[in-house]
């Protein structure tokens, strides 16, 4: 596929009279994409069956003839007034019962039967308009999905999806424990959508109504999906169909909705508004592009990154020079195949008129447009070796489960313990030490990796911990924590030892456990084998939980200093078959963290990836293959000229440069090495 690189487009925006001067600077950036359109629905059918097109016609005329092809949206998540007025009962209703008003967007309820056919009937229009437009190359279904909903359609939903994977209500009662409290069920009709989710606690749901409730809103939003994919297969085959995943993914199962698309887009923003600080993280960037790369196991789009400061209400600060260009190759490093920046120019109204694109709200060419042109221009140049990529495959991976995550948000035991979060933490700790990581599901298979992080595994799957147990006995070295399988896929909690189903494996169960107030750590006494006493106990401590561990076969490797529990085990240590687990008995904080992945890395026997020998703090480095070519990306994300030291003579197909045992890399630079013998 061709490399595009692109910009966010709201012509509808502007007077007709500018639209030239945009396309003009465009193509100077060497601009060869945008999308269109997919908050447009009020202009392209202001009323019933009244299709209007012109407007847009004209736009992707203009683009065509600059030779900048255009993705379209379908227009659904916004829907006009007169749609929601025709329906009003098809306005969403939150977990308080409150029904929305017309306002901002996504204020659906994704489950109305009258507004999935309005939803089917634009999306016909447009699909049938522009099938065969030879400047619309493909669709992007709706904008950044997610879903609340608890109205009376959704409640009837709901049962008619509990019937369907229950079959009967005695399962169901027996799979939610419906006996506590008396509520067993004996009519689908009774069964409630769980009101005060995360309100109250002593107004809250069965846990298994609550983790179902929030499969079935994702299941949902995957069928509204379907609903339109379906339609634009059949009358645009020759257009991709992919969505623009959001960036929080907490109430969707992307995975899942993944698979009726041909590609995965993502939206991603490094300075975000209700984050106010000077400092990026590119780990979170890293941990969300191979996030999203794993969904399809193949590469990705970006559709949003960000163009300039962002906000609604407040406002981030903004991308320093050299950043946008940073950024960008990031995202091509861990998978992008196409760069799309939000947006092209900052809107002089409505609520995101603070959300800044690549041009201010006067429209004038001024530093930010400056690099991105830059950027496309050089990318244009590097564009033969930059597409048809590669992964090298790696040999760690960090399991995230959505069902662990649907469930700690009903209950996260701990006040400030978040899934996500904590998921991102460890991905950070090996992306420190430059190991290249595969983010998976529980189910995925564990084939070829050496080492494996399973981080709060709270709920599991017989098969899953079925596939943890062979992978261990094969040969490979996985790793543990607090809450792991606690609950079983009905969300109950286990009725064994914990870590559940996987006790034996951990050599270890837990005897008690406590989770401590923030703020609160016990320090541990850790002894890693091949590891010197001083270098592990250094800092270490555990936080936010302790599991007191009793060894049943494994070693104790780490033992509390404090509480009642002093001297009892904190981390347990187990052989079996030809491998090894850690059972880690605290959620821990980043200094435990950076000193048991570092004695991971060692056992497993992982290397760091790319040609160097020495990478200074705050550099990634990044493989990607080529017909055969190892290409190392060096990112240099700080702020200070960094020195790169080399595994031996590499030329940097940016500049030509070739450097023998050392690279000095700018602040904010980017180096793309290939070895000089390849």
């Amino acid at each position: 596929m061709k490399f595009n690189f692109g910009v966010d487009y709201y012509p509808e925006h502007w007077p007709r009279e500018r639209w030239e001067r945009d396309i003009e600077l465009m193509k100077e950036a060497d601009i060869n994409i945008v999308r269109l359109a997919e908050f447009a629905w009020c202009l392209l059918e202001p009323e019933r069956e009244n299709f209007d097109f012109s407007w847009l016609d004209e736009a992707l005329e203009l683009l065509q003839a600059a030779g900048i092809r255009a993705v379209l949206g379908t227009p659904t998540a916004s829907p006009p007034p007169w749609v929601m007025a025709e329906i009003p009962d098809a306005f969403a209703v939150s977990a308080l019962g409150r029904q929305r008003s017309y306002g901002g967007r996504r204020g659906y309820c994704p489950n109305h039967a009258g507004f999935l056919e309005h939803c089917r009937r634009i999306t016909r229009a447009m699909a049938g308009h522009y099938a065969e437009h030879p400047n619309v190359i493909g669709w992007q279904i709706d904008n950044e999905f997610s879903v609340s909903c608890y109205c009376p359609t959704c409640r009837i939903s709901f049962q008619d999806w509990l019937r369907e994977k229950y079959g009967g209500l005695e399962a169901l009662n027996e799979a939610w424990g419906s006996v506590f409290w008396g509520h067993v069920y004996s009519a689908w009709e009774q069964i409630p959508v769980p009101f005060d989710l995360g309100v109250h606690p002593t107004y809250g749901s069965s846990p298994g109504l609550e983790l179902d409730y929030r499969r079935f809103l994702s299941d949902t939003i995957v069928a509204f999906q379907k609903n339109q994919a379906e339609i634009l297969r059949r009358l645009c085959p020759g257009h991709f169909i992919t969505h623009n995943s959001g960036f929080g993914f907490k109430d969707v199962d992307f995975r899942k909705l993944s698979k009726d698309l041909d590609f995965v887009s993502l939206d991603y923003y490094d300075r975000i508004f209700d984050n106010l600080s000077m400092d990026v993280q590119p780990e979170i960037a890293g941990f969300t592009y191979d996030f999203v790369r794993g969904f399809k196991k193949r590469g990705f789009w970006l559709t949003e990154l960000q163009g300039g400061p962002s906000g609604w209400k407040t406002i981030s600060t903004t991308p320093r020079p050299g950043e946008m260009r940073l950024w960008t190759y990031q995202a091509i490093a861990h998978g992008a195949e196409s760069i799309i920046y939000f947006r092209w120019r900052t809107a002089c109204f409505g609520h995101e008129q603070y959300w800044h694109g690549v041009l201010d709200h006067h429209g004038e060419p001024r530093r930010r447009y400056d690099e991105i042109r830059a950027t496309g221009q050089e990318i244009r140049r590097l564009a033969p070796r930059l597409e048809a990529l590669e992964e090298v495959k790696a040999e760690a991976a960090l399991i995230v489960s959505y069902d662990a995550l649907f469930a700690f948000q009903d209950q996260p035991n701990q006040p400030d313990f978040t899934y996500f979060t904590y998921m991102k933490r460890w991905y950070a700790a090996l992306f420190n030490q430059n190991i290249r990581v595969d983010v998976i599901p529980p189910d995925a298979p564990l084939d070829g990796y050496r080492l494996v992080l399973a981080p709060a595994l709270y709920v599991l799957a017989e098969r899953d911990a079925a596939e943890l147990r062979r992978f261990v006995e094969a040969g490979g070295l996985l790793l543990v924590t607090a809450r792991t399988g606690v609950k079983d896929t009905c969300n109950r909690v286990v009725d064994r030892p914990l870590p559940g189903l996987l006790a034996e494996l951990c050599g270890a169960e837990v005897d008690e456990y406590e989770p401590l107030p923030t703020g609160v750590s016990v320090g541990l006494d850790m002894r890693l084998p091949g590891m010197s006493a001083a270098a592990e106990s250094e800092g270490a401590a555990a936080h936010l939980w302790c599991d007191i561990l009793e060894p049943r076969g494994g070693g104790t490797v780490a033992t509390y200093r404090e509480q009642f529990y002093a001297g009892r085990a904190a981390a347990v240590l187990n052989r079996a078959g030809k491998g090894q687990v850690l059972y880690l008995g605290t959620l821990g904080d980043e200094a435990l963290r950076s000193m048991v992945t570092a004695w991971l890395v060692k056992t497993a026997g992982l290397s760091p990836a790319g040609r160097v020998r020495l990478l200074p703090a705050g550099v990634e480095a990044v493989e990607r293959l080529q017909e055969k070519r190892t290409l190392t990306f060096i990112l240099n994300h700080t702020d200070r000229t960094q020195t790169v030291e080399l595994t031996g003579p590499c030329r940097d197909i940016v500049t030509g440069e070739v450097s023998e045992a050392s690279l000095n890399l700018k602040a904010k630079d980017v180096a793309i090495l290939e070895k000089m013998e390849e």
